[in-house]
């Protein structure tokens, strides 16, 4: 990382942070297509189990990501203020809150999944995919939130390269377990939509091992001692972190978690080619939100770096690069859904009457990508001022208070039917924006006043 000056500087290092965070998200993200497409090509039940099944673990993992990701902002910042000391304290200790929170969601997924999923009064084939299809990820949640302490780590110092450079070695494994465990291959069961669970808990060991090879491998690394010098586990040290990342990690559960809640009330509201439309549609649009995401995660690393050093008006630069690129993006990839939203439910299914309807909702998305761009990175800036308590509550009136509401109304009281449930998204989504604007101008203006304040003491004291 380095502070540049001029605009032109500016977006060329947002631009070196930002394709190998984009490269690393799509990687993970084509993990679960891969599990999605495949499971659909194994049987409609086997789709909708897998869709059921990601729709419990997809804000279950963005929650936690997000308590994690709080080591971002905090290496970031110390970084910017040129103080690396006490940086591989703070990712041992990630370590250990990586272990926590694992522990704590396999506790949980023991006790509470099978009455989540009978709740939702499934199809028991559907049921019986779900359910197993996440005891099989359930294997690599440790590993997996470990890996992502370490990605935090490589990305705040501006080389998100290295994690990169892993998940593209992996995503092809990932294929093969996951083509092994579906339908059989190689001497391995023929275990349909269940298998691709297996096959990402694999996956997932497989991103650790190599993300611990790397501290080890890379020469600038080295220095840290990351897995060699460990440090006992402190509450104090717990604390700095959760205070950031319960928060954060709260926000982000929230946005994920609407578009769960959706999928389940759509489980129990439709039928079974219903929720497979739905979840093809949301896939699709999920791969074009992994760019403005990329972009929110790239602005929370250069802004956490500015502001620790001070040069708050490079910080508010870096903000407006960013989310006016995200949304002349969507603008673009809204246009071609547009155009080619009659033939995008092929590549999940081969089932004409889902295909037909996953294009309907593609209509629809379009419409809350707009402003799902605009909040993600709105949050990644104020991520970067380690402002993390007001976007917590701003998220869940949004989204609870407002969004999921309002989706239930149209679909259950309007001829819109599931449509209905995306209106409210978008509701959602907007209202989320616009709270993130407003809070964004009070942190700046706050910050530059408080700058001010402390350079006239430092004057006075010279």
């Amino acid at each position: 990382m380095y502070h540049a000056v001029t605009l032109l500087e500016k977006i060329k290092l947002f631009v070196i942070i930002l394709w190998p965070i984009l490269v690393t998200e799509l990687s993970y993200f084509g993990m679960n297509l891969i599990d999605t497409i495949m499971s659909g090509q194994a049987g409609t039940n086997d789709l909708a189990g897998v869709s059921i099944g990601a729709s419990l673990w997809l804000p279950v993992f963005t929650g936690v990501n997000g308590v994690l990701l709080s080591l971002t902002p905090m290496i970031g910042q110390l970084l910017g203020n040129n103080d690396r000391r006490s940086i591989t304290d703070i990712v041992t200790q990630g370590f250990y809150v990586a272990v926590l929170f694992g522990l704590l969601i396999l506790g949980s997924g023991w006790l509470f999944l099978d009455s989540v999923l009978s709740v939702m009064s499934l199809d028991p084939a559907v049921h019986h995919i779900a359910k197993h299809y996440l005891i099989g990820l359930s294997f690599g949640v440790i590993p997996f939130f470990l890996s992502m302490v370490v990605r935090n780590f490589f990305d705040a110092q501006g080389y998100p390269r290295i994690t990169m450079t892993i998940m593209l070695a992996v995503l092809p494994l990932n294929f093969l377990f996951n083509y092994c465990l579906i339908f059989g291959k190689f001497g391995a069961p023929e275990m349909g939509g269940i298998g691709a669970g297996y096959a990402t808990a694999l996956s997932y060991g497989i991103v650790l091992i190599l993300s611990a090879v790397m501290t080890f491998r890379v020469d600038i690394m080295k220095p840290y001692r990351i897995f060699r010098q460990w440090t006992a586990p402190s509450w104090n040290a717990w604390k700095k972190q959760l205070r950031i990342g319960i928060p954060l990690g709260l926000s982000l559960f929230f946005e994920a978690s609407i578009f769960s809640a959706v999928t389940l009330f759509m489980g129990a509201m439709f039928d079974t080619v219903t929720i497979a439309a739905h979840q093809a549609a949301f896939s699709f649009t999920s791969i074009i939100f992994m760019i403005p995401l990329s972009i929110s995660l790239a602005l929370t690393i250069v802004t956490a770096f500015e502001v620790g050093a001070r040069r708050l008006d490079h910080a508010r630069q870096y903000s407006r690069i960013g989310v006016g690129a995200a949304v002349c993006i969507i603008s673009v990839s809204s246009c071609l859904i547009y155009v080619f939203r009659h033939d995008i439910g092929w590549i999940y299914t081969n089932n004409p009457e889902v295909v037909a309807l996953a294009g309907q909702f593609l209509v629809f998305a379009i419409f809350y990508q707009f402003s799902d761009a605009a909040q993600s990175t709105l949050q990644g800036v104020l991520q970067g001022y380690k402002d993390v308590t007001v976007p917590f509550f701003t998220s869940f009136v949004s989204y609870w208070l407002l969004g999921l509401p309002a989706g239930y109304v149209l679909a259950a009281h309007t001829a819109l039917g599931p449509f209905g449930w995306w209106i409210g998204i978008t509701v959602g989504l907007t209202s989320a924006a616009a709270g993130f604007f407003i809070r964004l101008r009070i942190v700046q203006r706050r910050h530059a006043a408080s700058l001010d304040v402390q350079r006239a003491a430092d004057d006075t004291l010279s």
